[in-house]
């Protein structure tokens, strides 16, 4: 049974994707005498943990219950109260976790906190599954930078335009839908200075689930006109240069776009800086969009931690590649990635990867 339960709890972490941030998405289910008695999970960012939120649901006495829990629960003091206090002060008796948290606030302290104030634990319960739904969170701890997702949407041959630039549209409607509704899923969209002065995009949600994410500009000369689509005011945006024009940087700032001027490394903008900063900033997921120099480099510095590829059945024979970064030399030098999700969307292919380590850790 308890599997059954943890199972529940994973179904109602779930719920909070793209909406958590920095924070886990963890859910918890309360069972008392064979039957569960409320459910709970962690809505967004700065908002309930999922064990305060379950418990807020109950409409009788929790006292000698079992709580079911994706996630270790917390035993200090952050945006919200100690969760092991609201467990304990509701007479728990017994409390489930699927996997330790690695934040080092936490690891093993709220189990410690718990087992302290007599109540049974158990840690393990479907262990990978938990540790699986919340790798992003788990890297982000560790890197204190957002986790990465490389989006490509390519030929066969690995080509996102034509020798001429062209590109609009490579993959299905279908495709490009499913490409709208992973969006609404992570915290921020980062693109290039070339992707937006070609393509001119929006970078909205126009897939009708979730919010828009927060557009991050990489932008290392300021070449990027005023009038650009990013900078119509539609929704939070971030723009990362090196040197941009003192009149740009106060019209941007006037209409309420955030500018961060960083240093140089090799030529090129300070990407891990950059990550570091929108990590400060509570981002924890980060949707990359290219163009291809902006994937090279990310590859390149071994920042890529997922890949999302749209794959058209089409050969181009040339054109600009996904990727253009620095060549390796070994195949020990490679990054290996395991394939994670595989769907048909019309006539295109979707494969998802995360990066090996990440799967078998």
């Amino acid at each position: 049974m308890d599997e059954q339960y943890m199972n529940r709890a994973l179904a109602l972490a779930k719920k909070g994707l793209g909406r958590t941030k920095t924070n886990p998405m963890v859910g918890a289910v309360l069972v008392k005498d064979g039957r569960i008695i409320a459910e709970g999970y962690h809505h967004g960012f700065g908002m309930d943990h999922a064990e305060v939120d379950c418990l807020k649901q109950v409409e009788e006495s929790p006292k000698g219950g079992t709580m079911y829990v994706t996630l270790e629960p917390c035993s200090h003091y952050g945006k919200t109260p100690p969760c092991v206090v609201a467990i304990e002060k509701a007479g728990i008796a017994r409390v489930v976790v699927g996997t330790l948290d690695p934040n080092p606030k936490v690891a093993g302290r709220g189990v410690g906190a718990l087992k302290a104030a007599g109540i049974q634990v158990d840690v393990g319960v479907l262990e990978e599954a938990c540790q699986s739904l919340n790798r992003a969170f788990f890297t982000s701890i560790r890197t204190q930078t957002p986790y990465v997702i490389c989006k490509f949407a390519t030929t066969i041959d690995g080509k996102i335009a034509t020798d001429s630039g062209e590109s609009q549209w490579i993959t299905s409607e279908a495709a490009r839908d499913d490409g709208h509704k992973l969006r609404g899923v992570v915290d921020g969209i980062l693109v290039g200075t070339n992707t937006v002065i070609k393509d001119n995009p929006r970078l909205s949600n126009r897939s009708g689930e979730g919010p828009d994410p927060t557009r991050i500009i990489l932008d290392r000369r300021g070449a990027v006109d005023l009038e650009a689509n990013v900078y119509d005011g539609t929704q939070p945006t971030i723009v990362y240069t090196v040197h941009m024009e003192e009149a740009k940087m106060k019209a941007l700032k006037e209409r309420g776009v955030v500018v961060e001027v960083v240093k140089e490394k090799k030529g090129k903008l300070d990407l891990r800086a950059v990550l570091k900063d929108l990590y400060a900033k509570d981002m924890g997921r980060i949707l990359v969009e290219g163009g291809g120099r902006l994937h090279g480099s990310l590859i390149d510095e071994d920042l890529v931690d997922e890949f999302a590829l749209y794959l058209a059945p089409t050969l181009f024979g040339g054109g600009k590649d996904a990727v253009a970064g620095r060549a390796i030399a070994s195949l020990s030098e490679r990054r290996d990635f395991a394939f994670d999700e595989v769907k048909m969307l019309g006539p295109d292919l979707f494969i998802g990867g995360v990066r090996r380590c990440l799967r078998e850790s």
